[in-house]
């Protein structure tokens, strides 16, 4: 890499520790920490949202499908935009027109109001592993990207950078430095696709004629999968809007309900079509340039999610390059910040929050900002031992939903608000679905465990209110 890809890199990186400097002096309370103050405008959250739930991990798996199956890829994130415009039409409402929750930080506090505290605590212990999946999953994204980029760097050294980065910033800023920075990091990820990386790549390959002859017809058609694959991303994807912490924390942070709504639709958008098929045209590009030969030091049979930077690592001239890979790891950071700060509000507020009362509003920063750090920590040591970004996204994403998808419903929509039910169905969802995963089981129709978790998870429900309404 060239130094002044080099130099704009760090440039970039050290701006985003200096917004995290900046709302360190700000933050006051928890309150401003965890959902910011509660008086953010609908733009700034809606790209915060869609950068959260998209972010590096997706980009970079996106990037994997595309390389995979092509254009058929994109139907991912068509959940995506299902589950976000459902929320605002379904949920925003439900939450926003409810005066207990304007107090709420997190998921499991609305748990807890639902059930009862020992359910909260269940949802918080599954909340917290879901998130500490997710933000190791962004940061081995960016350890692909930064490895796959910057010669001399390998897979390790560049995860520990990027964690260094993530965390220091997040532990400073909270969720104010969050949403503000996810919305620069998503123009930026954004313009840089649409301007810099797909023309760049396109005209790499020699242009549609390049492509066409190089590739085969089904990888520019939309039916390239199978309907497994869309009924498990729907169902890991579409859920995770309602049960999603960071989401909720945005929800808390928005200044009213109308705000909220529209933030959710602008982030659907966003999702699909915009990102998705930004996500796997690049894919498609560097397999078409793998295939072609081009691609110095790289295979089809190598891992796909690795094409990506590779290919911008070797066509974009220097400056470019640097640019570019600024607006990956904006991408990455954008999702590892909101998964880190989702993650410390569970273990502050609703695992620990008993031992913090009667702090002072500085005390409670101060613990935040460590819990936030030590967990950080832990989120770089597992992501030491995986090697696949969008499998961890979607088991952490499964995990949760299986295991507080059907407890939420019951509670906010149906009015069925049975602890021991609650707790009864949390555990056997997550449990099932962990099972499953961890056995690596061969399931019937090639579904996958989030499936079988929430129909677990629904069957215990239904069983366990049932028993409780007979006594």
């Amino acid at each position: 890499m060239h130094l002044i890809d080099l130099g704009i890199f760090i440039a970039y990186m050290l701006a985003m520790l200096g917004v995290g400097y900046y709302f360190m002096k700000k933050n006051s309370s928890q309150e401003d920490y965890y959902v910011g103050g509660r008086s953010i405008g609908s733009w700034h959250i809606g790209l915060s949202v869609v950068a959260t739930d998209v972010g590096g991990g997706f980009s970079i798996g996106l990037g994997g499908l595309g390389f995979v199956m092509g254009l058929s890829g994109s139907w991912m994130l068509f959940t995506g935009l299902i589950g976000a415009w459902l929320a605002a039409v379904i949920l925003i409402p439900r939450v926003k027109s409810d005066p207990a929750f304007s107090r709420f930080f997190t998921f499991p506090q609305i748990i807890g109001h639902l059930f009862d505290s020992r359910a909260a605590k269940v949802a918080a212990v599954i909340c917290f592993l879901g998130y500490l999946g997710f933000t190791s999953s962004q940061l081995l994204a960016g350890a692909k990207l930064a490895s796959g980029t910057f010669q001399g760097i390998e897979l390790h050294s560049a995860l520990l950078i990027m964690g260094i980065i993530a965390v220091v910033y997040t532990v400073m800023g909270g969720l104010k430095a969050v949403i503000y920075t996810d919305t620069i990091q998503w123009i930026i990820l954004m313009l840089g696709l649409m301007f810099i990386g797909i023309p760049m790549a396109f005209s790499f390959v020699g242009g549609w004629e390049g492509i066409t002859q190089t590739l085969p017809p089904e990888f520019f058609a939309f039916n390239n999968l199978r309907w497994q694959d869309l009924v498990n991303w729907g169902i890991t994807i579409i859920p995770i809007w309602f049960v999603g912490m960071t989401l909720y924390q945005r929800i808390f942070a928005a200044k009213d309900e109308k705000s909220a709504k529209k933030a959710w639709f602008i982030a659907g958008l966003f999702e699909w079509p915009i990102m998705a098929f930004l996500g796997v045209s690049l894919g498609l590009l560097s397999r078409v340039a793998v295939d072609q030969g081009v691609l110095e030091g790289f295979t089809a049979q190598m891992d796909p999610e690795m094409g990506l930077p590779v290919l911008l690592s070797q066509i974009l001239p220097a400056g470019i390059l640097g640019l570019m890979m600024s607006s990956y790891f904006s991408a990455v950071l954008s999702t590892a910040d909101s998964c880190l700060m989702a993650a410390s509000g569970n273990l502050s507020t609703d695992l620990l929050g008993k031992y913090l009362k009667n702090k002072s509003h500085k005390q409670e920063v101060r613990i935040s900002q460590i819990l936030t750090l030590g967990i950080g920590i832990l989120a770089v040591f597992l992501a030491w031992q995986m090697t696949e970004v969008l499998s961890l996204m979607l088991y952490s994403y499964a995990f949760m939903v299986s295991g507080l998808l059907v407890p939420v419903v019951a509670g906010l929509f149906f009015n069925q608000r049975n602890p021991k039910a609650a707790v009864t169905s949390m555990i056997s969802g997550g449990t099932v679905t962990a099972g499953l995963t961890i056995l690596e089981a061969q399931l019937p129709f090639g579904l996958d465990p989030n499936f079988f978790g929430i129909l677990s998870s629904l069957v215990a429900f239904l069983a366990v209110n049932k028993i409780s309404n007979k006594k």
